[in-house]
Parts: structure tokens; sequence; C-alpha cells
């Protein structure tokens, strides 16, 4: 291969030789080289020429579109081409290939696309996957896919992960126990200054206060180029503006972040006058994959923004999170790249300890939505079948398909639909997928086209006002090709940002094949719901929206959103206060007859028959619902008895068997079954305990429902009769011999016997009433003493006893004794045997 002229030399060059053999041996590579080795340019360019490779295409995969586009024009740079000949790219809605590309960089998630239209990948010959450490969701599933492809169809393709922090044994072992070769690389001392970190409370403009403290710090005490490390776009022109005054001390203050203009990217890998110092504002997308030289010295803030999910809401959300110690790591090497360098870090040294290893991967933080559908279109409906370092999470991907179900992606088999098929071929995320097909055969694809790229990219709106309008209708009229309205009152416009919203439409218009027209905002609700079809609002009575996933959520009290009754949430985040709604971010209005029309095979009709504990009444109502929200709520006056009385007894088992109209002689008939159930355990008794009532409500109860329907009708319920039916007459007569109700005493009366107070009967009489008796009284056909508690005349328990006439022996004189004095007027008799029995006093003067 002929290059454009002798290449200064870099660390991986003497590994290439290595690296061409083992692929020439083998279909798999594990290349573990540092950052600044020359892995991402030097081996696919290594590599064209090898005969396995046949004149086929070699495929680098890089994380991001900055890194994509950089790694295509350094190798094409190196041929001494532009990107297109023999090494071009492919990026998310651009690409620079030509009929003579050998090379082609793209961003991950083309590879699934691809291999969707071409499962064997015919043409490419080897498959890189370059910085594989940062275990993105796209390269996990790509890996997956061209692991199977290998398998199945092409045995011969080869497949290399390079990466400079990577646990190669397990990466290698996925790849079918492939060789590990390792670049030590070329790094030179980089020294680590610890500074403090901004307290944690001290308000959302401390971090980039500080952070430019840091920088000029750094300015003063070193020399070379500076590279600052931030969480994300809106730090960075923080920062910019604090170091605003830079410029006049020969300094440039530039910019690099993803979205950034093809312009403004370029300006931060030109070289520097040597009058002059750079302080590149960066991203996490200067880790790894980019170089840019003259960089001396690192300020790392510490910070990365991540996406992280929510199975619980269905919501992605940007988390702003401590970077991992891999993460700072390669910050600091790239301070050593081509000198010795300081990194200078935004927390002190001890805090190091406390950063997780190793960033975790995206398969289990993330939306799982786009994965399903690429699964789903390469026939696999279980991913456990297919080789991972992390499986896909079951509970996220039984959602993700879930949702596709709803999209109809899938079917109701869980096999991918047409309409499936056509929304995995666009480079948009499945909802906007979704959104952006039915939009088109209705005549509104521009803008459908508009919506999905102003919500692929950050707010166009910025300022104290875009924090109070969350209207995603003012957006789209902001990026139609003419303004129909002014930015809300407070808001600035991001031209920059507008810019690429315009582009990226155009860009989906061209795909979908639709002309533009000027827009249409007032159909942005509409349109938002087809893609969020559970994220649909209803207003509440006392404020905020339901959305149809259940979960609350609230606009900002001044926003005109809400007084809204119907709107269509695209974004939303967390609470704020002490409130458990969700936020809305951006949202447009909906008619409730567009929801009826778009949504009627979403919408259920309910008969619901309830027990209502608040009214402890059985409510019966015919509703209509779409998800969690209530369309149409009547009462339903004709409810099947059956229902009403299966949601009483509901009510019975809630309230408990109290709510029932006990008597106390129903009562008394459950506790004289339970003694004699004890008493003749293999008898033929029924159980009328507690427990078995509520257990068996259905049985014995429901039939007597008929016509009630709260906790007041049940007052109407005869439970002797309806617990009497148990018995015939026979079973009557058998309990009243073996557990009557009452016993006859000496005195002439019948006394009662309680059989609540414990196992056996309790026969409560005044001691005068059994003078006489020498037995003591049994039930359970004579198996059983009744206990016999011995009344003085006050009716106060003097004696207790089981044996009748042991008391009269040994007992009655003490008893006697203690009381005679107390109760003159009532007999004592020397011989209780003999006296005749009373209830009643001796008359006076006697």
């Amino acid at each position: 291969m002929r290059m454009s002229a002798p290449l200064p030399a870099l660390p991986i060059d003497p590994l290439l030789p290595a690296i061409q053999q083992a692929l020439a041996e083998r279909a798999t590579l594990v290349l573990e080289a540092p950052p600044g080795a020359g892995k991402t340019t030097r081996v696919p360019l290594a590599l064209l020429d090898a005969p396995w490779l046949a004149g086929q295409t070699i495929l680098l995969l890089e994380p991001r579109r900055l890194a994509t586009r950089a790694a295509a024009a350094r190798m094409a740079q190196t041929l001494g081409e532009k990107p297109g000949e023999r090494v071009g790219y492919r990026i998310r809605l651009e690409s620079r290939i030509g009929p003579r590309t050998r090379i082609e960089v793209i961003t991950e998630g083309i590879l699934a696309r691809r291999l969707q239209d071409d499962p064997g990948l015919d043409g490419v010959g080897l498959v890189i996957f370059d910085e594989f450490h940062e275990r993105s969701l796209d390269a996990d599933l790509g890996l997956a896919l061209c692991l199977d492809a290998q398998k199945a169809l092409r045995p011969e393709l080869r497949l290399m992960a390079m990466s400079a922090t990577l646990d190669g044994a397990a990466v290698a072992k996925l790849l079918d126990d492939a060789p590990v070769l390792r670049s030590e690389g070329r790094a030179f001392p980089v020294e680590t200054r610890y500074l403090d970190a901004p307290p944690t409370n001290s308000g959302p403009n401390r971090f980039p206060m500080a952070m430019a403290q840091a920088i000029r710090k750094a300015l003063t005490e070193t020399e070379g180029d500076l590279l600052a490390f931030l969480p994300g776009e809106r730090e960075i022109h923080a920062v910019s503006r604090q170091l605003g005054g830079e410029a006049a001390h020969g300094v440039f203050v530039l910019p690099l972040y993803g979205a950034l203009p093809q312009a403004d990217q370029d300006r931060v890998f030109a070289p520097t006058p040597a009058s002059r110092r750079k302080v590149v504002l960066s991203t996490s997308i200067a880790e790894t994959s980019l170089t840019i030289d003259g960089i001396r010295v690192v300020v790392d803030g510490g910070l990365a923004r991540v996406p992280r999910y929510d199975p619980a809401s269905g919501l992605t959300r940007l988390e702003t999170v401590k970077v991992s110690q891999a993460s700072a790591e390669q910050r600091r090497g790239r301070g050593g790249r081509t000198a010795p360098g300081i990194c200078y870090r935004l927390w002190p040294e001890p805090a190091t300890r406390g950063l997780l290893p190793r960033n975790l991967p995206e398969m289990l933080q993330a939306d799982l939505t786009p994965l399903a559908l690429d699964l789903a279109v390469w026939g696999v409906r279980d991913p456990n079948g297919l080789a991972w370092l992390d499986a896909p999470p079951a509970g996220a991907f039984a959602q993700a398909r879930g949702l596709l179900t709803q999209l109809g992606a899938l079917d109701a088999d869980g096999g991918v639909t047409a309409h499936g098929k056509a929304m995995a071929k666009l480079p948009l995320h499945p909802r906007l997928a979704h959104m952006t097909l039915l939009a088109k055969a209705r005549g509104l694809g521009p803008e459908a086209a508009a919506l999905a790229a102003l919500l692929g990219e950050r707010d166009p709106l910025s300022g104290p006002g875009a924090m109070r309008d969350a209207d995603l209708r003012h957006r789209v009229e902001l990026i139609g090709e003419a303004r129909a309205s002014a930015p809300p009152a407070g808001t600035e416009v991001r031209e920059a940002t507008r810019r690429r919203i315009r582009e990226t439409a155009k860009q989906v218009r061209r795909l979908i094949d639709v002309q533009d027209h000027p827009l249409d905002s007032a159909m942005t609700g509409a349109l938002t719901a087809l893609a969020y079809p559970d994220r649909l609002g209803q207003r509440r009575a006392n404020g905020g929206f339901r959305l149809a996933n259940g979960r609350g959520a609230a606009t900002m009290p001044e926003d005109s959103l809400s007084r809204e009754g119907w709107l269509a949430v695209a974004a939303v985040g967390d609470g704020v206060g002490a409130s458990a709604d969700g936020r809305i971010f951006l949202a447009a209005p909906i008619d409730r007859d567009e929801i009826e029309e778009e949504f009627a095979d979403l919408i259920e009709a309910q008969e619901i028959v309830a027990w209502d504990a608040r009214t402890e009444a059985v409510q019966a109502r015919r509703q209509r619902r779409l998800g969690a929200l209530l369309l149409d709520d009547a009462i339903w006056g004709k409810a099947p008895p059956e229902k009403v009385a299966a949601a009483l007894l509901d009510g019975i088992r809630q309230m408990g068997l109290a709510a029932l109209p006990w008597t106390d002689g129903v009562r008394q008939l459950q506790t004289r079954l339970a003694f004699v159930r004890s008493a003749d355990p293999q008898g033929d008794w029924p159980d009328l305990s507690d427990a078995t009532l509520l257990a068996s409500l259905g049985d014995w109860l429901a039939p007597h429902l008929d016509g009630l329907k709260s906790r007041a009708d049940l007052a109407r319920l005869n439970l002797t009769e309806i617990l009497g039916a148990a018995f015939d007459w026979a079973a009557r007569k058998k309990l009243d011999d073996w557990a009557p109700t009452q016993v006859a005493v000496p005195s002439g009366r019948n006394a009662a016997l309680d059989y609540a107070q414990g196992e056996t009967p309790v026969l409560a009489v005044k001691l005068q009433e059994l003078f006489g008796m020498a037995d003591t009284p049994r039930v359970a056909n004579g198996r059983v003493p009744v206990v016999i508690h011995l009344l003085s005349p006050a009716g106060r328990p003097v004696q207790v006893t089981r044996d009748l006439a042991n008391f009269w022996r040994e007992g009655y004189a003490a008893v006697k004794k203690d009381l005679k004095g107390r109760y003159p007027r009532h007999p004592w008799p020397d011989d209780p045997m003999s006296a005749p029995a009373t209830a009643r006093a001796k008359p006076r003067g006697t």
C-alpha cells in the first residue's frame, strides 16, 4: 500500500506484523493498546493488502461521530487522499463513501442496520470494534450479531476488538478464545496534582467557576496546550464565558462536543501558532480515539454525563455522574502523549479510591427498545441465544418488547411485522421511526421529520424562560423555513442548534422521500402522541397531569400548557421539591377527538364492579380507559347480581366478619360447635369458626346476598337461619345433647352454660343454688365435666371447681366461715347436702 509520505513511528508499528499473522491464522483477535499507540489509524491500513482480505472491505467501528470523521480523515490524509476515496466514513444521516472505498469508518449504530440488510456482510472481510471498552449498547449488539453471522453464514469473517483499557481475557473468551496482543505504547510521565472539589451545596454555578479557576492556575504553572474535561455542552459554554478574558493573554478557548459544527471541530485539531496556547473544553469524547496535538496539560473536572434508563417510568434521562477510575486514567494519559505532562484533578486524592473501577456497560442501564427491534428483525426473540459479555436484563428487555408491540413493530406472537422492519431501516429511535412512518402516510411527513430531528437534539431555546415553556409547538415553529412567531419572552434561540435540527430534518425527509412544505405546528401534539402513546397526559382536578403509564407529571405553574385538558408529553424528568410528580419539559396539546381517533385500538371498555372501601359499598361503573387515563365513567345500574355479590364478598373480606350482624345466639352456636369438635374429633361436626367462615364466604353467604350492595345492607341478613342451615333436625338434637345451652340446678332454675371462656364450658351459679347436688354436671355425652364458678350471694366468684363433691367435703367449710358474716340473710347450713337449694335470701326477721 502506497503512502503519501514516510510516516512518523508510532508505538503500534512493531506489533503490526503480529497482528497480520494472527488474523491470517485465526478469525478473531483482541488488541490492547493505550491511547496514542496509533491502533485506530495504523491497524486498518496495515491490513488492507492482507491475502485473506482478498480485496474485501474493512469496517472500523467508532463510538462517536466526531471520532469517526477524525479517524477517516487521518487515514485518508496518510494515503494522500480525501475521505470518500479508499477511506470513507458513515455516520447517522451522513456518509462519504465512494466506489474505491476499502476502509469504512462507521459509528457503531450503523452496523446493526447494515446487518439487517445483509446478514452475511458480503464483501466485508474484517470488522474492527475500536474502543470496545466503552461497552456501548450498539457495540455489544453489533458484536453479538457478527458472532452469530460468523457462526452461521461467514466462518471466514474476521472480528477484532481493540481497546486501551479492556478486560482482554473476558473478551477473548467471548471471541472463541481469541489470541490477545498487547502494545506497550509510548507515554511520557504525567504528574498528578489534586485540587479541592467545589462544595456540593454551593449552587449550580460553582462547578464552572471552580473549573475556570483550575484552568487559570494550570495556565500560569505549565506550558503547552491544555485539555479540560467537562460533563456536557452546558458546562463547556459556562466555563468558556468564565474564561472570556483569556484571549487577551494569547489563549484560544475552543469547545469540543459531539454536536459542534464541523468547522469548529476542525479548529480544535488545527496546529496552534507558536505564540499562542490552546485551551480545549471537551466532553468525554476526547478520552479516547481523538488525538489533539500539542496537549501537555489536562484539567479533569471528574464528571461525565451519561444516559440512564428508568424502567419504572419508561424514560431515559441524562445524569451527571463521577467518572470511573479507568476514565480518569484515560483522561490523565492525554497529557503525556508527546512530552511529559501534568494532570490537575478537581477532587482530593483519597476520593480516587471511591470511584468505580470501570464504567458500567450501557446494556445494564439503557433503553433496550432499539436493541429489541434489531434482534426481532434478526429473528431473535430470546437474547440469551446470542453471545454477550453482559446479556440484556430480562425485565428491561421484556418492557422494550412490550413497547414495540404497542407501536405495532411486533405482532401478538412476538414476531417482527412489516411496519417493524420499516422502522428498523430508519436511523431513529423506534418511537420516532414509528411516528415518522405513520405521519408520512397522512401527509405530515415534513412535520414528523422536523419533530424527530427536534427530539433528537438539545432544546433550541435557551435562557430562564426555556425552563418555563414546555410547548413543543414553539420549537417546531422556530425551525420552520419562516418563523411563525417570536420565541417566548425571556428566551433566546440557539442558532447553531436550530441549524443542526433543520439539517437533520432535511435528511429525514430525504430518507422517507417526502417534499418539504410549510410546517403545521398545530399537528405537533398528535404526532408526539404517536411516538409516546404511554405519555398521553390528562389534566387532574387537583392540578398536574396523569400520564397513560400511570405516572404523575406537571408543568411549571406559569406555563400555558398547565391549563390544557390533554397533553402529549415527549420529555419528563424528576419532580421538583417534595412533589412526586415528574417535571414536564417538552409537550404539546392534543384534542380528545384526536385521541379517540388515533388510539381507538388501545382504548379499553371496562365494566367494573368493585368494593369501595371509602363508601363501604359496591360501586358498579362502565368506563373507557387508555392505559391509566379515564376517558369515560358512568354508573352501571344493571350490573349482573353475581358480580355485585362477588364484590360485596370482597368488601366483607376487607372489613372482616365483624361487618356481619352477629347475635349472641349465633356466637354461642359457634362456641358450642368449637367445643364439641374438640371433644369429639372423630364426629361429623360442621366447622363454623371465623377462619373457616371467612375462607368459605362464597359457599355459605353468597346465596343470601341478592339485592345487597353495602355494609348497611348486611344488617338485613339473618345469620341464625343462614348458619342454622348447616344442621338437620338430627344434627341439631345431637348438638343440644352434647352441648346443651343450660343445666338444671337444684334451686329449680335452668342455669346457662358459657362455651366461650375456654376449652370447657363454664357453669356460673350461686353456691346456695347447688345445695344437695353431689356430682358435677357433665356434657359431651358425659365425657367432660363442666367448670363450676361458685358465686357468692352478691354474684362474685368464690371458688372454681370441676369436682363438686370434693368442694362440699373440703372447701365449703372455709367458704362458709369467710362469707357467713358478710351475708347473714343467706343460708349457710352445716350440711349443704341435706339443705334445700335456694336462690333467695331468708325473709327479714328469720
